[in-house]
């Protein structure tokens, strides 16, 4: 006599259904500890006892992803992921604000986000690049949505502070249609966007000027102040390079000395709107038309360097007395004579 043992059968249907349970009881339990994961990281600060402030910037275009990589970076959050997963989800990512944040690791990561959206605490970045003129800062300043146009070029038309800094001639300054034009010193400037008045950085760019060239304007002999800046705000715009500048100076100061004009059509360029000059420009009057008038234009026709300022006021000896930019890789090419710097102009231009 056989005995068969039974095994009941468990029907394929029942079994798929525990192991689907299973797995879906996995991830819900996953979930969960995810959402308390992250909820602890949004509400958890670095290092609560650690309020050292620390700068982050952030500028304009730059994305979440760039963002959260700053923060993490300087060790400001723990969590990238997490970061750029609050931010979207609670539609803070097109609020991000361009500017500098002073963040502390004593921050959690949600007051993080609240701070970079929040316009009381942004410092807004104005950079004044070598060269740039008033009516560029003004376009930055209305790009920043910190002024409407045209209110930052009124300002300075109607500076008043000459008694404040020493190396303004007001009397020829004022004169002009832009008084501080030259004297605005080029740098990076934070602005407090929720009371900013134009004057603001008008004072903060002379002020710097003041300081950036409190060793050097002292050194001057044979021109003042005003004629080295103009010189500067020309040198600026027609070479790059510390060594081309001087030898340029050279060139421009020779001019000068021999009675030559100046011959820079950088400086009409200085009238014109659309920087374009055409030959109607080159027949004009203007006073800066340095091809018809002899001597400096009336006035700087740009914020220079630091760099110009000392090509300006060191030039350099050569036997040249022309010049031109080679437009493929802007090398400088001189010549001594007129016959030469012709045949150089049907070469290279």
């Amino acid at each position: 006599m056989y005995h068969h043992s039974f095994t009941p059968k468990i029907p394929k249907k029942f079994t798929k259904s525990r192991i689907a349970f299973a797995v879906l009881g996995i991830l819900v339990l996953g979930l969960i500890l995810l959402c308390f994961r992250y909820q602890s990281q949004v509400n958890k600060a670095v290092d609560p006892t650690d309020t050292t402030q620390i700068s982050i910037i952030i500028k304009k275009g730059d994305s979440v992803d760039a963002i959260r990589k700053k923060l993490s970076d300087a060790n400001l959050i723990e969590s990238p992921f997490s970061f750029g997963f609050y931010v979207s989800f609670h539609e803070l990512d097109t609020k991000i604000l361009a500017g500098r944040f002073l963040l502390s690791k004593s921050m959690t990561l949600k007051q993080i986000a609240e701070n970079i959206t929040d316009m009381e605490n942004a410092e807004f970045m104005v950079t004044i690049q070598e060269g740039l003129q008033i009516r560029d800062v003004d376009q930055k300043l209305v790009d920043l949505e910190l002024i409407k146009p045209g209110e930052f070029i009124q300002e300075v038309k109607n500076f008043s502070g000459w008694e404040y800094y020493s190396f303004l001639d007001k009397e020829i300054l004022s004169k002009l249609e832009l008084p501080v034009e030259g004297y605005l010193y080029p740098d990076t400037y934070f602005l407090d966007p929720s009371d900013f008045k134009p004057h603001d950085l008008i004072y903060l760019a002379l002020d710097n000027f003041e300081k950036k060239t409190a060793d050097l304007l002292p050194q001057l002999k044979n021109h003042s102040v005003h004629q080295i800046i103009t010189m500067a705000s020309i040198i600026e715009n027609e070479v790059f390079g510390a060594e081309n500048r001087k030898i340029v100076s050279g060139i421009l100061w020779k001019r000068l000395e021999n009675n030559w004009p100046l011959g820079a059509d950088i400086t009409l360029l200085y009238t014109k709107d659309d920087r374009k000059i055409t030959s109607e420009d080159l027949a004009s009057d203007s006073p800066y038309n340095t091809r018809k008038h002899q001597g400096l234009p009336p006035g700087p026709i740009s914020n220079p360097s630091l760099e110009s300022i000392e090509a300006a006021m060191f030039p350099k000896e050569s036997p040249y007395w022309f010049y031109l930019t080679e437009p493929e890789n802007g090398e400088v090419i001189y010549s001594k004579t007129n016959e030469e710097h012709n045949q150089n102009r049907a070469k290279y231009l």
